[in-house]
């Protein structure tokens, strides 16, 4: 991720923030973001029962709305389960 990235992305999500809970920070769901991973494994500390290996942002998706993402369904069903 680039520094201008960053930046964009810090900016961004600021101006969605609805609210805090400790470190957490909860947004509108309006941005759409492109995600490589190396692999999936069961996780017992993710509400969806799963981790991304090596996450990282590839891109955010301007073409995309929010409702045109993909779910924890799709992420499931690529992990096979």
């Amino acid at each position: 991720m680039t520094d201008e990235l960053l930046e964009w992305q810090t900016k961004q999500l600021q101006a969605i923030e609805t609210h805090r809970e400790g470190i957490t920070v909860y947004v509108r769901p309006e941005l759409v973001v492109e995600i490589a991973f190396n692999g999936l494994q069961d996780s017992p500390h993710y509400p969806g029962g799963l981790a991304l290996r090596f996450a990282r942002v590839v891109r955010y998706r301007e073409d995309k709305k929010p409702e045109d993402a993909d779910t924890i369904d799709t992420v499931r069903k690529l992990h096979g389960g």
